[in-house]
């Protein structure tokens, strides 16, 4: 006999439905699976990707956005994040010795080469930059202060609940990523047109122009990858992107999760303003 206080809880498991088996679709329904969901993926095409995908032909690797992983490497903190939905041992990356090479039109460096090599090693780096514009001597060593001190910042690998809802005790452990944040923030403003506009050098000044095919942007955006490049902390997969998401596929698969393909969403069906399922284009409703 149960006694009048025992209460019995029945526990139904609720149903998600994912639009997309890119990267976060992939993720979502991996975390939503460890969490006691069940879930189902809904693909227009006919397979896992979406955007981040790659493909052979003729003995080359066709890449269709992902150039650098932060987190390859077991020195970055962001392994650890990647290890909880990819066997991370069963991926060989590469660090590329060379970023990028530019083209420059009207200069050339001291050997009479008109290719600007931007280099990983953050040591052959300032070698290469100082050998070609000694006169700009400071803003060369200050860019590469400027990496070595985004390598020094500890990333937080993980986030396990949102600050905004920890009570005041666990928020004070955020304190210690301000630093980051504030020189973040302050190094978004800096881009390579202002950069280039503090060197002499016309090669360099040139070069740094065209980093980004001649559009200016934040050059945070080159310095942060070389930070971690030096670090072995940004590798590229061999085989290319389409091998990292089929790990997220199989971890996905194995928890139980169920991916249909060549099933397009239409709409989300909307009762008062609340979600209650997904209407594809062939007009099926699925709840």
């Amino acid at each position: 006999m149960k006694s009048k206080t025992e209460k019995w809880i029945i526990f139904t498991r609720m149903k998600v439905n994912i639009i997309g088996a890119g990267v976060a679709g992939l993720s979502a329904g991996c975390y939503l699976q460890m969490s006691g969901f069940d879930t189902e993926i809904f693909e227009r095409h006919n397979t896992f990707g979406g955007l981040c995908t790659s493909w052979q032909r003729g003995g080359y690797t066709f890449e269709s956005g992902l150039q650098w992983l932060l987190g390859s490497g077991s020195s970055n903190p962001f392994y650890q994040l990647w290890s909880e939905l990819i066997n991370m041992e069963s991926i060989r990356f590469v660090t590329h010795e060379v970023r990028m090479d530019i083209e420059v039109k009207d200069t050339s460096d001291i050997n009479g080469d008109k290719v600007f090599h931007l280099y990983t090693n953050l040591e052959r780096l300032e070698k290469y930059l100082l050998a070609n514009a000694p006169e700009d001597k400071a803003a060369i060593q200050g860019l590469i202060r400027l990496m070595r001190r985004m390598q020094n910042f500890e990333i937080p690998p993980m986030i396990k609940s949102v600050p905004q809802l920890l009570p005041w005790y666990k928020k004070i452990r955020y304190i210690r990523y301000l630093p980051l944040l504030l020189f973040l923030n302050r190094s978004k403003r800096e881009t390579n047109f202002t950069f280039a506009d503090k060197l002499r050098n016309p090669f360099l000044k040139e070069a740094f122009r065209l980093l980004f095919d001649g559009d200016e942007m934040p050059l945070m955006i080159i310095t942060l990858p070389l930070a971690f490049n030096d670090l072995k902390g940004t590798g590229y997969p061999i085989g290319g992107a389409v091998g990292l998401v089929a790990n997220i596929e199989r971890k996905y698969l194995g928890l139980g999760g169920k991916i249909r393909y060549l099933a397009e969403a239409d709409k989300i069906i909307l009762d008062h303003g609340h979600a209650k399922g997904l209407l594809l284009k062939t007009g099926e409703s699925i709840p």
